[in-house]
C-alpha cells in the first residue's frame, strides 16, 4: 500500500485503519476459516485440522477414518462443524458466498463459483499439476462474478475467498512478485466494489472488511515426519496412502507447518497425558531432537503439556474461563514468567510480542476439541513436515504458532469502536454492523 501497488486498500486504511489481528492454531485455510464465518475457534467446533483422524469412529468411514479437506472430502466440512454452533450464513437470509470451505446456511444459488463437476475438474487439474497461474485466473474469475452480483443483487452479507496469494506464496515464496499480481486481483475486486457503492450512494453505510485467514514464512527444509515416525518401527498411516494393517500411530500434518499424532489407535475415546508417557513419551522425546520440530503439546484433562528441546517444559491449565501458564523446567513460549488466572485478553497481551502470539488461548481451545491428536506438534521456523505428495515443492508454508503464521491483516473502511484481537471478533462485529442479534457462546467480541 504504500508503495502504491494496492490503490483501492490504501484509500480504505485512509477511510478506516488497518488492524494487526490473531488467527487461529492450526493456522491453515479450512479451519481458520471457522472465526469469520462462525466467530469460534476452529477446534472445539470440530476442525482441529487439514487432516484429522476420527477416533471415536462416529463421523469418518472405515477403512482409515481419517479426514482430509484437500481433495473430495471437503464436502464434508458443513457435516464436520457442530450443529450447535450457528454460521453467520444461517444467521443472515440475504448472504453470498464465494469459494467458501464453509456454506452451511447458504442457499445453493448463492454460493457464487461454486464447483461443479467440471469447475471441480478444473481446480484439481490446477492444483495437482502445479500450475499456480492458474489459481490467479480462477481469483479473477471469482472476482467478475462476486463483483457483479453484488451490483445485482445487493446482498447484505458478502463472505469472499481469494486464494491465489496462498497458493502463489506456497509455489514461489512469500515475497515473490507474483504475490503482488494476486493482491492486486483483491484491490481491483474492492475498487469495484467502492465504485459501484458509491455511484449507488450507500458506500458510507457499507463495511468493506479484508484479511487473511493465516501468515506464511519461508520454508528452507522439509521433514518427512510421517517416514520418520515410521523408521522408529511404528506402523503409520498418513495421506494419502491412508491404508495400513493394523496401524499404530496416524500422521495427520497441517499446512504444513503442523501436525496431529494419534496414538493408541484401538481407543474409541482420547487418552490425555500423563497416562500415555509410558509407552509414548520415548516418541516424543525422539520427535524434541529433530530440527524440524519446535513444540509439542501434550493434552491433559485440564489444559496442555508445552515442551521445548532448548527452552524446557511448561503447562497450560484452564480453570473455567482463567487461564494458568507455569513454568516447569523451562519457559518454551518465551512469555517471562508465570500467569495465573488471567482472562483471555489477559493472556492475549501476555503474549502478543513473543514469538507466540496468543498462543495460551490457541493451545487452550485446541486441545479441548476430542478429534485432536494426542501430540501436536508446531514446526520449527524455515521447516515443515511434509517432504512428499505435494504437487509443487513448497517454499513458503504455514499452520504453526510462529508470529508470522498467526498475525493476520485486517482492514477496515470505517473507524471502529474497540481495538480488534482476533478473527474470531470478525463474526460478531459483522453481525452488529448488520443489527443482528449476536448468538451466545461466541470466542469474539464485537469490536463495534
Amino acid at each position: 500500500m504504500r508503495s502504491g501497488t494496492l490503490p483501492a486498500l490504501a484509500s480504505l486504511r485512509e477511510e478506516g485503519a488497518l488492524h494487526v489481528v490473531t488467527s487461529c492454531f492450526p493456522s491453515v485455510t479450512g479451519p481458520a476459516y471457522t472465526p469469520f464465518l462462525m466467530g469460534r475457534f476452529p477446534g472445539p467446533v470440530g476442525l482441529p485440522g487439514l487432516r484429522w483422524y476420527d477416533r471415536a469412529r462416529t463421523d469418518c468411514t472405515f477403512p482409515d477414518y481419517t479426514r482430509s479437506y484437500v481433495g473430495y472430502q471437503m464436502g464434508a466440512v458443513d457435516r464436520d462443524i457442530a450443529a450447535d454452533a450457528p454460521t453467520i450464513f444461517e444467521l443472515c437470509e440475504r448472504s453470498m458466498g464465494a469459494l467458501s470451505v464453509i456454506q452451511r446456511g447458504l442457499p445453493t444459488s448463492e454460493r457464487v463459483a461454486r464447483l461443479s463437476m467440471a469447475s471441480a475438474v478444473r481446480a484439481a487439474r490446477t492444483h495437482f499439476t502445479g500450475n499456480v497461474r492458474g489459481w490467479l485466473d480462477i481469483d479473477r474469475e471469482m472476482s467478475d462474478m462476486i463483483t457483479e452480483r453484488i451490483r445485482r443483487q445487493r446482498p447484505e452479507f458478502v463472505f469472499a475467498a481469494f486464494t491465489g496469494v496462498d497458493k502463489v506464496s506456497h509455489a514461489v515464496g512469500h515475497d515473490a512478485p507474483m504475490v503482488l499480481e494476486a493482491l492486486r486481483i483483491v484491490d481491483d475486486a474492492a475498487a469495484t466494489i467502492r465504485r459501484d457503492a458509491e455511484q449507488r450512494g450507500d458506500w458510507k453505510s457499507m463495511s468493506l472488511w479484508i484479511a487473511s485467514d493465516h501468515g506464511h514464512s519461508a520454508v528452507r527444509a522439509h521433514e518427512d515426519l510421517e517416514r520418520i515416525v515410521r523408521e522408529q518401527r511404528f506402523r503409520t498411516m498418513a495421506h494419502p496412502w491412508v491404508i495400513t494393517l493394523r496401524p499404530q500411530v496416524a500422521v495427520m500434518v497441517s499446512g504444513n507447518a503442523m501436525a496431529h499424532l494419534y496414538v493408541d489407535l484401538d481407543q474409541r475415546a482420547r487418552p490425555t497425558w500423563p497416562s500415555l508417557g509410558g509407552r509414548w513419551g520415548g516418541l516424543v522425546e525422539f520427535l524434541l531432537t529433530r530440527p524440524s520440530v519446535d513444540i509439542a503439546i501434550l493434552p491433559r484433562a485440564d489444559g496442555a503439556e508445552i515442551r521445548s528441546a532448548s527452552r524446557g517444559t511448561a503447562a497450560i491449565r484452564v480453570t473455567g474461563s482463567a487461564f494458568d501458564y507455569r513454568t516447569e523446567t523451562g519457559d518454551p513460549l518465551g512469555i517471562g514468567g508465570d500467569l495465573y488466572c488471567v482472562n483471555a485478553d489477559e493472556a492475549y497481551d501476555a503474549t502478543l510480542t513473543t514469538d507466540y502470539p496468543d498462543s495460551i488461548v490457541q493451545i487452550a481451545h485446541l486441545v479441548r476439541s476430542p478429534r485432536s491428536g494426542d501430540i501436536i506438534l508446531s514446526a520449527a521456523r524455515d521447516w515443515d513436515f511434509r517432504a512428499r505428495y505435494e504437487p509443487i515443492p513448497h517454499v513458503s508454508s504455514h499452520g504453526a504458532l510462529h508470529r508470522e503464521h498467526i498475525l493476520v491483516p485486517l482492514l477496515v473502511n470505517h473507524r471502529v469502536a474497540s481495538q480488534p484481537r482476533r478473527t474470531v471478533d470478525v463474526m460478531p462485529s459483522a453481525l452488529a454492523a448488520l443489527r443482528r442479534t449476536i448468538p451466545p457462546g461466541l470466542d469474539g467480541e464485537s469490536f463495534l
